[in-house]
C-alpha cells in the first residue's frame, strides 16, 4: 500500500499487531485502515464542526 506513514508508540504498534492478528486481518495497515475508516464515519454523520467537536472530546480525543 502506498501513502503517508505515522508515527504510534512501540506499545501501541504491539498491541495493534497483536489484535489485528487475533482478528484475522491479512496485516497491521488493513487493520489500522479500517479502525480509522469507522472512527472517521462517526464523525461524519456529524451536522456541524460543533458536534464534531463535542463527539471528539466525548471520545477523549480533545479537551
Amino acid at each position: 500500500m502506498f501513502g503517508a506513514k505515522i508515527r504510534i508508540e512501540r506499545t501501541l504498534l504491539e498491541k495493534v499487531k497483536r489484535y489485528s492478528k487475533i482478528a484475522g486481518y491479512s496485516s497491521v495497515e488493513e487493520f489500522v485502515t479500517h479502525a480509522l475508516e469507522k472512527e472517521v464515519a462517526k464523525l461524519e454523520d456529524a451536522a456541524s464542526e460543533e458536534e464534531i467537536k463535542e463527539r471528539l472530546k466525548g471520545l477523549g480525543y480533545i479537551s
